[in-house]
Formats: structure tokens, C-alpha cells, sequence
């Protein structure tokens, strides 16, 4: 009964994760903001740091099955 809300937020937090990294990797690659009117290291670190922590906390959910 509990698995399945686990299996759905890990999920989502892996969908999420992968989703921001990828188009954060695609912003810098092409030399474009990653968020208006912030530094784009700064921004391009944060969005990275919160898409990996999201993996990991989808990773997380599902290995708690």
C-alpha cells in the first residue's frame, strides 16, 4: 500500500531532475541565460546542484521500496 506513493514521487523527483539538468546543460552549451538577470554561473550551478539532488532523492524513494 505504501509503495506506490513512493514509486510515484520517486518518479517525479527523477523525471524532475533529469528534465533541469538536461535543459540547463542545453542553456549553457548555447551560450544563453540560465535565469534572467542572475550570473550564468551562478544560476547554471544552482539549477545543476538542484537537479542532482533531485535525482538523488528519486533514487532514494525507489531504492526504499
Amino acid at each position: 500500500m505504501e509503495s506506490g506513493p513512493a514509486i510515484f514521487a520517486g518518479v517525479v523527483f527523477a523525471l524532475f531532475g533529469g528534465a533541469l539538468l538536461v535543459w540547463t546543460g542545453t542553456r549553457v552549451r548555447r551560450h544563453e541565460p540560465v535565469a534572467q538577470g542572475v550570473s550564468q554561473v551562478a544560476s547554471a550551478t544552482l539549477a545543476g546542484a538542484v537537479g542532482v539532488i533531485a535525482l538523488g532523492l528519486g533514487a532514494y524513494c525507489l531504492t526504499r521500496l
